[in-house]
């Protein structure tokens, strides 16, 4: 893990160049992230922004997806893949927000790991989000880029969000996670990750390898 000055550095950075950041999840209720988290599960947040329109004017409230035919939400969201089974989780986690909570999302992160389909990188989401408290969302973008830049050496997202809630000051986890995402789809992409026009090269363990073997 970093030494503090260069967490601050990094998060100084990250801010300069995502001034504002976001979920690039599209909602207007709380219950609507949360079912577009779960649809986002090995899909693209473009995909899932293609779908959720369709959903929810389908299903305009959580009662009308509690009670919604499977076999029809199936249909409406298998572009998503994984159709079956995000179906399922959405309905049960629908009835179970009407039937335990009240109609309303809960704001702890135990409560919301009780609801079908919720880890806990969705609940980070909507405590961060939501309810503005202290999140650390652990997903690809985030495991790869803080394995990269060297403030972790381990793909565990349990492990990760132990270590950047250690880390990170509490009220800037949640927008430094959000501006990793940013970042990783501009520049530090998977397959090609633009090191020469990377505001964090100077501070980055592989930009600095790249670096090096580029001068052999």
């Amino acid at each position: 893990m970093f030494e503090k000055s260069k967490i601050t550095e990094l998060i100084k950075l990250l801010e300069e160049c995502y001034p504002e950041p976001y979920c690039a999840l599209e909602y207007k209720k709380d219950y609507e992230l949360l079912f577009a988290a779960r649809l986002a599960a090995q899909c693209t947040d473009a995909r899932v922004n293609m779908v959720t329109p369709s959903l929810y004017k389908r299903y305009p409230s959580l009662e009308a997806l509690a009670g919604a035919d499977i076999s029809e939400l199936e249909d409406i969201i298998h572009s998503c893949g994984f159709y079956r089974t995000k179906a399922r989780d959405i309905v049960a986690a629908a009835a179970m927000l009407i039937g335990e909570f009240g109609g309303r999302v809960p704001d702890t992160m135990e409560q919301l790991l009780r609801l079908p389909g919720v880890g806990r990188k969705t609940a980070n989401l909507m405590l961060g989000d939501i309810f503005n408290k202290p999140a650390v969302v652990v997903d690809t973008h985030c495991i790869r880029l803080t394995n990269r830049i060297g403030m972790v050496s381990t793909k565990d997202p349990v492990k990760i969000e132990t270590a950047l809630r250690k880390a990170l000051p509490p009220e800037k986890s949640s927008d430094f996670c959000h501006r990793l995402v940013l970042h990783g789809r501009a520049v530090c992409t998977a397959r090609n990750p633009a090191c020469n026009r990377c505001s964090l090269a100077g501070i980055c363990h592989y930009a600095a390898n790249a670096a090096q073997g580029a001068a052999k």
